[in-house]
């Protein structure tokens, strides 16, 4: 139960205190550490070297039961953690900072041999040798990209994060190749014949409070692997985005983006089909929607103006009201059959 150690435990004082542990925390520790604020939990177990986890798994029960009721009585909160879940804390912790990286980007590997065989990896690490240990087969990993423009404060942030230490690899780059990463690809990939090929992307913006039931269908249950191409997962903040544009998103203060950015193999008839990535991605979209998840598409394609509607929900009038002012002949984007274009009709004499 300690491997479930997590952030430092705090201790909140107040009119209502209280004190934020992980499942792998000693009891014996929180006794010390609540005391310097001259607090302390009132349900006990006679030994204290145990973990919250395991006592409150089994109720927790001692002298003060009769008083204050077992340890699982006096829990305000308790948070399931899986791997997902400690990814998208390190994610929200990470964009909450004032001094955080300046780039952070998560990523999903599903059963596929080689974590650093991923054609968008920025880094090339260290110790290759190392590295090759960790393949996904038969398991999930949950990966953050992250990249720090030349700060030494850096070690102090990943001291913040849960994750699997000989995993942790780091390079240096200029800023010029850091940004320009994926051409670099590219150019392997056209010397492969791999680039100009069918892309069936989906991308999706998901509100923080659902992210955890989208993960558990897809990532869980639909998805076999990711060898089409990376799933690039990671949170933004509402407040950084500017809500007079057309731009749709979740109605949440965090929401995530979750894209698939797969490439379908030319004259594939298998899992790499151009056939089967859609079907896939259908899948995808058609779970979300019976789950009735507030999901929205970023660069949608909808062949209807019901499906239009439908997206762009409360702010259709709006959007309705911008294309009026500024193209009322619907000239403009007519391949995304949101609006028709207007028939202009001549008189003759």
């Amino acid at each position: 139960m300690e491997s479930l150690q997590g952030p430092e435990m705090k201790v909140h004082i107040g009119e209502f205190p209280y004190v934020d542990v992980s499942g792998g925390e000693l009891w014996i520790n929180i006794l010390h550490e609540t005391l310097k604020h001259g607090l302390a939990p009132k349900s006990w177990t006679d030994y204290l070297h145990l973990t919250v986890g395991g006592t409150l798994s089994n109720a927790g029960i001692s002298g003060q039961a009769f008083k204050h009721g077992p340890q699982i009585n006096n829990i305000f909160q308790l948070e399931v953690i899986t791997e997902f879940s400690i990814f998208t804390r390190d994610q929200e912790h990470l964009i909450s900072l004032k001094n955080t990286f300046d780039y952070i980007e998560g990523f999903v590997i599903i059963n596929k041999t080689g974590i650093l065989n991923n054609w968008r990896s920025s880094f090339d690490p260290k110790s290759p040798l190392q590295a090759s240990q960790f393949n996904s087969d038969g398991r999930t990993f949950y990966c953050l990209e992250m990249a720090k423009y030349f700060n030494p404060d850096e070690a102090e942030l990943m001291n913040q994060l849960s994750y699997i230490q000989p995993t942790l690899f780091r390079s240096e780059v200029s800023y010029v190749e850091f940004l320009d990463r994926v051409h670099v690809s590219e150019k392997k990939l056209r010397a492969k014949g791999l680039w100009e090929v069918p892309h069936p992307w989906l991308n999706l913006l998901i509100p923080r409070s659902e992210i955890h039931d989208f993960a558990e269908e897809v990532f869980g249950k639909i998805l076999k692997d990711t060898s089409n191409g990376p799933i690039l997962i990671y949170p933004v903040n509402q407040t950084r985005w500017n809500s007079k544009t057309s731009l749709v998103t979740p109605e949440e203060d965090v929401f995530y983006l979750v894209a698939f950015l797969s490439s379908a193999v030319p004259n594939s008839t298998g899992a790499n089909s151009l056939e089967q990535i859609e079907a896939q991605n259908k899948r995808i979209i058609e779970f979300y929607t019976s789950a009735q998840l507030k999901v929205k598409q970023y660069l949608p394609h909808y062949s209807t103006q019901e499906e239009w509607e439908a997206h762009f929900g409360s702010q259709w009038e709006a959007f309705v009201e911008r294309k009026r002012a500024y193209d009322p002949l619907a000239l403009l984007a007519p391949g995304h059959r949101i609006f028709q274009k207007a028939v202009s009709a001549s008189c003759w004499s």
